[in-house]
């Protein structure tokens, strides 16, 4: 409590309370990081095969396709010599074994996955087949395509493996010690072939869907997905981007002002004392001086007014002695 003196009266009032300065953030430090450029040539060219651990599926299916399968049927249906040179079958093979038993049958997918995906860059030789190669070349070779399909999932399964990507497969060997046990296994093996026919041809049929469904999405020519305009092109996608930020910032700081207006006024202040409240800065204005803006308000009376003054005057006077 303190005193006021009014003629020959003591007063009781209140004391001012100064106002906590506001904390201030930490202060960020040169930090140093790793090294990061993404322009950074390499000393020695890179082998695609480097960049897969040895174990990886897409090893498997290129070894597949280069030694252990017949690409005949392929081969021979290209007939003419004139025209541009398409891609060869081992890669449009290679992408679309690895995509299909992987999950993956659209043939837009399968395309930007050789722009995104290591593996795929990988069976791709960095090539990036576009996704209307694709699709014509699955449409061409259907059949020798499936018939292809079916052979390499039964070796898998006589190689005893229990899955090849997503698709799962019996895995039991083919025993030969016995006649009995070699015919147990054939009946075995036939139904483990129709059941393995099925779902390739069910893999086919998905992958013509699902390209069907998305040519009447984003037209028989675009592959979807793509930055379009002037999001395409990276010097007017940064200013873009940029103005977009400054905006942003701009709003932001419209909002902080109308607050502080908002605030000042249900407080009685003055537009001053909200420009200054919505502005950024660490510690704020002066206590003391923040006490003394608000000592006076219109409306109050001189008396009210000498109330409020008076433990500052005090407080003044005690620091200078």
């Amino acid at each position: 409590m303190g005193l006021m003196v009014s003629g020959d009266q003591l007063f009781e009032i209140d004391p001012v309370v100064p106002a906590p300065p506001r904390a201030c953030a930490d202060v960020p430090v040169d930090k140093r990081f790793r090294s990061y450029g993404q322009d950074q040539s390499f000393l020695m060219a890179p082998s695609l095969r480097d960049w897969l651990p040895v174990d990886h599926l897409a090893h498997f299916v290129s070894e597949l396709v280069d030694e252990v399968l017949d690409l005949a049927p392929f081969l021979a249906s290209y007939t003419e010599a004139r025209g541009y040179p398409p891609y060869h079958p081992r890669l449009m093979l290679k992408l679309l074994l690895y995509g299909y038993t992987t999950g993956i049958r659209s043939s837009r997918k399968i395309e930007i996955r050789c722009h995104d995906d290591v593996a795929f860059r990988f069976l791709s030789a960095n090539s990036a087949p576009d996704f209307r190669s694709i699709a014509r070349f699955r449409k061409r070779h259907l059949a020798a395509l499936e018939a292809l399909f079916i052979e390499v999932l039964m070796l898998c399964q006589e190689a005893g493996m229990v899955k090849m990507g997503r698709v799962a497969l019996d895995g039991t060997k083919i025993r030969a010690n016995a006649s009995r046990h070699k015919a147990m296994s054939y009946d075995r093996l036939c139904q483990s072939e129709a059941r393995l026919a099925a779902e390739v041809a069910e893999m086919m049929r998905q992958a013509e869907r699902v390209d069907a469904e998305e040519d009447a999405v984003h037209g028989a020519d675009n592959r979807g997905g793509d930055l379009q305009g002037e999001m395409a092109r990276r010097e007017s996608r940064l200013a873009k981007i940029r103005k977009a930020k400054a905006d942003l910032e701009q709003h932001a700081k419209d909002q902080a002002a109308q607050k502080a207006r908002a605030k000042a006024s249900r407080n009685g202040q003055g537009d001053e004392v909200a420009e200054e409240s919505a502005s950024p800065g660490c510690g704020g204005r002066d206590p003391r001086s923040q006490g003394a803006a608000q000592l006076h308000r219109p409306g109050q009376s001189d008396h009210e007014d000498r109330r409020r003054q008076l433990p500052l005057l005090l407080q003044r006077s005690g620091s200078g002695r």
